[in-house]
Order: C-alpha cells, then sequence, then structure tokens
C-alpha cells in the first residue's frame, strides 16, 4: 500500500520527513523509521545459526529490515527486528506441529540428508517487540543513568484500543510494511512475521503479525497492536494490545466453516474465526527527559 503524503498535512502535523536517505518521519516527541532491506547472505544465515544454537531458520529473514519508534527526549525506543523475534521462537520451544507431509519434510532444507523435524518448525514466536533506552554521548560519560538496563516496565491495565478513534479519517502522514521473516512451509503452508505502522496527526498505530497456515492442519495468529496518542504530556503512553488466536481446519469444519487453503489466504478475513487462546492489554509510560 503506497501512501502519497500531502506536504500541507505535514507542515499542519508539525511532522518533517527524514533525511539522509531514510524512510519515515520525526512528529510530536517521535521519531519513527523504517528499514526494508534484503534477505541474508548465506555468510550471515551462518552466524545467526550459531548466535541462535539451530541448524534450522526460516527460508527467508529479512535480517536488516526493522522498525524503529524513538521517543527523542528520552532516547526509548521500541523496535521490531527478526533476530530478537527467532531468539523468542528458540525460547519458547513449542512440539513441532504434526503433518500428513511430514515424511517429505525431512528432506525439506537438506535434500541429500535425512532431516528429522523435532523441532517447532512453523517458527512461531511470543515476540511483542523489543526496548532499549539509547542515552548520548554526554549522559553515558557523566554516568547519569545506568546503560545496563532500559527501566521500561509494562503494567497489565483494563484499558482498551480507542477503536473508534483509529477509525476517524485522518490523513495518513506516513505507512509502511515490513516482513522479517517467511517460510512457505514446503509448499505446505505459511510462516509469516510482519509489522505495520501507520502515523496520522494525532497517533501512531502499528500491527505485529505472526500468521501461520499448515494447510489441512492448523492456523495461529499472534496479533500485537500499539496505540500511542500525541499530546503535550513529556510522559507520553503507549497501550498494548496482545491477542493469540488459533484452531484447527477440522474445528473450523465441523463449525461449518470452508477448509480450502484457499478461504484462508488472508488473516484479517478468518481471524474472527478461529477461537482467543490469549489476550492482554499493558500500558506503557514513557520516561520523561533524560
Amino acid at each position: 500500500m503506497e501512501v502519497e503524503v500531502d506536504e500541507k498535512d505535514l507542515r499542519s502535523a508539525g511532522a518533517e520527513l527524514l533525511t539522509d536517505g531514510r524512510r519515515g518521519l520525526r512528529i510530536s516527541v517521535w521519531e519513527i523509521e523504517s528499514r526494508n532491506r534484503s534477505i541474508l547472505t548465506s555468510l550471515a544465515l551462518q552466524q545467526w545459526e550459531q548466535n541462535l544454537q539451530t541448524c534450522h531458520l526460516p527460508e527467508m529473514i529479512f535480517g536488516e529490515s526493522c522498525l524503529v519508534l524513538k521517543h527523542v527526549g528520552s532516547g526509548t525506543k521500541i523496535h521490531f527486528n527478526a533476530f530478537d523475534a527467532l531468539a523468542g521462537w528458540k525460547q519458547e520451544g513449542l512440539p513441532p506441529v504434526e503433518v500428513p507431509a511430514a515424511a517429505k519434510w525431512k528432506f525439506r532444507s537438506k535434500p541429500f540428508q535425512q532431516v528429522i523435524l523435532d523441532y517447532d518448525y512453523t517458527f512461531t514466536t511470543p515476540y511483542c517487540g523489543s526496548e532499549t533506552v539509547e542515552l548520548d554521548a554526554d549522559k553515558r560519560e557523566s554516568g547519569e543513568i545506568s546503560g545496563g538496563s532500559s527501566g521500561l516496565h509494562w503494567e497489565d491495565c483494563e484499558e482498551q484500543l480507542d477503536v473508534a478513534a483509529l477509525a476517524l479519517k485522518e490523513p495518513i502522514l506516513f505507512y509502511d510494511e515490513v516482513v522479517l521473516y517467511e517460510d512457505e512451509l514446503a509448499d505446505n503452508g505459511v510462516s509469516l512475521l510482519t509489522v505495520k505502522v501507520r502515523v496520522m496527526p494525532s497517533s501512531w498505530f502499528l500491527l505485529l503479525r505472526f500468521w501461520l497456515r499448515v494447510d489441512g492442519v492448523l492456523m495461529r495468529l499472534r496479533d500485537t497492536r500499539m496505540h500511542c496518542v500525541f499530546d503535550e504530556s513529556a510522559n507520553p503512553v503507549i497501550l498494548r494490545e496482545r491477542c493469540w488466536r488459533e484452531g484447527t481446519f477440522q474445528a473450523l469444519s465441523a463449525n461449518g466453516y470452508p477448509t480450502d487453503s484457499a478461504s484462508y489466504s488472508d488473516p484479517s478475513i478468518i481471524s474472527q474465526r478461529l477461537p482467543v487462546i490469549m489476550h492482554q492489554t499493558q500500558k506503557l509510560r514513557v520516561p520523561g527527559n533524560l
């Protein structure tokens, strides 16, 4: 989805596009940048395997791609990248999904070697983003704040995302979608992790989505939504909603839904048909200027 930004809308919102070939903008107290890069080289892939202590990784990893939202005053960064997401996959360590095509899959990555599917080949991750605090050189040298801890804390809350506010017809000042990794599961489905961001004059909103479809067997959707309203506060609040949905083709068929793969190519369409297995809402009050 290409978004043409009107210069008048940018000026009216007090925003400006990033320079030096960077894609993104500055607005309110935020600097928002997205990077879409090519897949990892074979040499970089070997390094990732070593660092993650695994020889199993998705077919396509966009290791240099990322989305970064930085609170300029405090240096607080909310960012999304493939390495941290795969570290979450490795730590969660779900058992492999049983599939009818498993006998063929043992040759999926190394045709001349038998590969035992004793790991989560769907690359399902609990990842919901990364947070760090970047201090400028003067503050690091003065020792005002320890660089070893971000000091950020998400707390559970009863608040919900303001769907009505997000539905308002506001100009879109910036939009991008970043693919972090993807695997076609040996032509038996899809495993895909993406993050989308939308910036309006009043707020920014993002959706981090892990989408899994193992044809004839299972569908899994793990969504993380974040919303931050621009105001005059030195401590903006980010609301985060996490929702995990999951269901089998068999259960959907029993409820009268079609089970052909074509009916489930778009996770947005079928999301309401999948049972919710986890829902959580949290908020983060970003520290003031450090």
